[in-house]
């Protein structure tokens, strides 16, 4: 997709301040933090939504949670623990539309969240 901002992003269109990455998977700091460390893991495939997965894309999907665990480690958070939020549509502050997962820590996360 052209006009998706991650999926410029993979394509080296527009700079990511990249902490990780393989085949699959594509993670990034974020440029709005809302935490000490907030890494935003995308999925080198667009799916926009949570709304539009598919069975097929299980595989993906739990390459983003692995993704997650390892950049928690590098992160060190993950004895203390971190947060990771997949945010569906606009209603639940869902900004760009390629699916994402937001990795959070550094700090105590309170709850509910919000």
């Amino acid at each position: 997709m052209t006009d998706c901002l991650f999926c410029r992003m993979l394509n080296k269109e527009i700079p990511a301040d990249v902490v990780y990455e393989d085949d699959d998977v594509l993670a990034f700091n974020d440029i709005n933090p809302q935490a000490p460390v907030h890494v935003l893991i995308i999925p080198r495939i667009h799916i926009a939504t949570l709304n539009d997965l598919q069975a097929k894309h299980a595989e993906v999907m739990g390459k983003l949670l692995l993704a997650a665990k390892e950049v928690a480690k590098q992160k060190g958070l993950s004895e203390g623990g971190y947060r990771t939020v997949i945010n569906c549509n606009a209603d639940a502050g869902q900004m760009v539309f390629h699916i994402h997962l937001h990795l959070l820590g550094g700090r105590q996360m309170d709850w509910p969240p919000g």
